[in-house]
């Protein structure tokens, strides 16, 4: 029997959080890190994910517009954060990204 821990608020919260093309965009880069980013000088990997300056510049947005897209990713539970000093790291969280496409295929 499936469980299914993504109810009807957490669905309708993601799709707002992915109602929009540059929150799109933003999931697509973050699905490979290397290809859309450049090194990062600080850490020498993506482990933690790309630095928020990061997309702002990718993205050509001002930093509170994107700081709000990210934020609203990270409450929708589709961004982890990692903070290294004064900046923080965004990734995918690919745990809820699975289970929200598995529950609307499932559902829908």
């Amino acid at each position: 029997m499936y469980i299914c821990y993504m109810n009807n608020a957490r669905i309708l919260e993601i799709n707002k959080a992915l109602s929009n093309a540059t929150r799109l965009d933003i999931l697509k880069w973050l699905k490979d890190p290397e290809a859309n980013f450049p090194p990062h000088e600080e850490l020498g990997h993506f482990n933690d994910g790309v630095c928020g300056q990061h997309i702002k510049d990718k993205s050509g947005l001002s930093q509170p517009t994107i700081s709000h897209y990210l934020t609203g990713m990270y409450k929708a539970g589709l961004l982890i954060t990692t903070r290294h000093g004064k900046w923080t790291y965004f990734k995918r969280n690919e745990s809820v990204i699975k289970e929200f496409l598995e529950t609307i295929n499932k559902e829908l």
